[in-house]
């Protein structure tokens, strides 16, 4: 049976991607619902396409972006994109930070990311002494420690207590050429973890262990936020991912809410108890071969996600139904076989879904924006536009 892709799409030969948008639109009101009143950071990393990026900042309750690179705020910030970026990683690129101290427009609209003084010492071998003031972000760590040596989450910032995000918003409150304008904290361990993957005893493991992390973290985190607000006129408190809406709105220490991949449901966001995002970016491989009565063969399709070496970070196929990865090949450089019992011809498409939102942008040039059964734009990615930020 053909799908509404397949027939929008029959002029153009795979392999290519699209985006549903009426599924990229739902799961953005999803996504707004989830944050019931707090403004909402949209996450560039999960969606790595400006058409995308303009469509999700038109929509009330989505302000400003999270970028993943400071060459990206910049690029961002010089196409007119947005006026407040918040670049949610540390920033050692030498050329980008000597750009925005001498671009006065984007001084204003770009927050670093710091979580010690090295980073702020850095900044002063970097740009010297007496340079414009940049506005800083200071990250606390989200990671729950509930007992010595163990730590659930990401491993990011070692700043972890109220003692010491106080001690780090005093050290920079007293060096010239930086405001301290922000603080963050990325709950990794219930944002980026599902909870519902039809293992029992894992699932209710998960759920336990991100119950009493999110409790842990709401005291500390506004223990931290205090203890900054004492030095510091915060702007913004940012907090989540689009995992971790709910316990993440809960928290009132936090004024707004990072998110992205929930627009896009890839598939590693197929597993929440929490959100059922619709996948609306999938993107489209040829059968060139049939080697055997349950064997098709595609062409490409190698694209696997970062993060641990595992099945989960595999595309998976989602149309035609009833195809799976074989375990020996799984999904190749140059050729992926899918078995099935009933299967699609040679010259036929396979619809496929990444394992993580924005990634498949890093493979594409182009996104075909599809609504109903036609294509109604086709618009450049990040790499279509000739960029690449890492």
């Amino acid at each position: 049976m053909t799908s509404p892709w397949d027939r929008a799409t029959a002029h153009l030969d795979p392999p290519f991607g699209v985006v549903d948008l009426d599924a990229f639109d739902a799961n953005l009101d999803d996504l707004l619902a989830r944050a019931a009143g707090r403004p909402v950071r949209l996450a560039t990393k999960s969606v790595r396409c400006r058409a995308l990026i303009f469509r999700a900042l038109a929509r009330d309750g989505v302000a400003g972006l999270l970028c993943y690179a400071l060459p990206e705020a910049l690029w961002h910030v010089e196409q007119g994109t947005s006026d407040d970026v918040l670049v949610g990683y540390p920033s050692v690129d030498r050329a980008a930070l000597r750009a925005l101290a001498g671009d006065e427009r984007a001084r204003a609209a770009v927050t670093l990311m710091i979580d010690s003084t090295e980073h702020l010492d850095l900044l002063e071998a970097v740009l010297g002494p007496g340079h414009p003031e940049l506005r800083v972000c200071l990250e606390l760590d989200a990671a729950w420690r509930p007992l010595p040596g163990v730590h659930v989450g990401a491993w990011r910032s070692p700043v972890h207590t109220a003692g010491d995000a106080g001690r780090l918003a005093r050290a920079v409150v007293a060096r010239p050429g930086v405001r301290l304008v922000g603080l963050m904290a990325y709950e990794g361990q219930i944002a980026g973890v599902p909870d519902a993957t039809g293992s029992r005893v894992r699932d209710a493991a998960v759920r336990w262990v991100q119950r009493r992390s999110a409790a842990e973290l709401a005291g500390r985190r506004a223990a931290a936020v205090r203890a900054v607000r004492a030095v510091a006129d915060l702007e913004l408190v940012n907090g989540g991912g689009s995992g971790s809406v709910e316990t993440t709105r809960a928290d009132t220490s936090v004024t707004e809410i990072a998110a992205g991949s929930a627009l896009i449901g890839s598939t590693l966001f197929d597993g929440y108890t929490r959100m059922h995002p619709r996948p609306a970016v999938l993107y489209a491989l040829p059968v060139v071969r049939r080697p055997d009565a349950r064997t098709v063969t595609l062409a490409g399709g190698g694209w696997v996600a970062s993060g641990p070496a595992a099945a989960s970070r595999l595309p998976a196929p989602h149309h035609p139904a009833g195809l799976s990865l074989t375990g020996i090949e799984g999904a190749g450089e140059v050729q992926t076989p899918l078995r099935g019992r009933e299967l699609p011809g040679i010259g036929d498409r396979v619809w496929m879904r990444h394992a993580k939102a924005g990634e498949l942008a890093e493979h594409l040039s182009a996104y075909h924006l599809v609504a109903g059964d036609r294509v109604v734009e086709t618009v450049p990615t990040y790499r279509g536009e000739g960029r690449a930020f890492g």
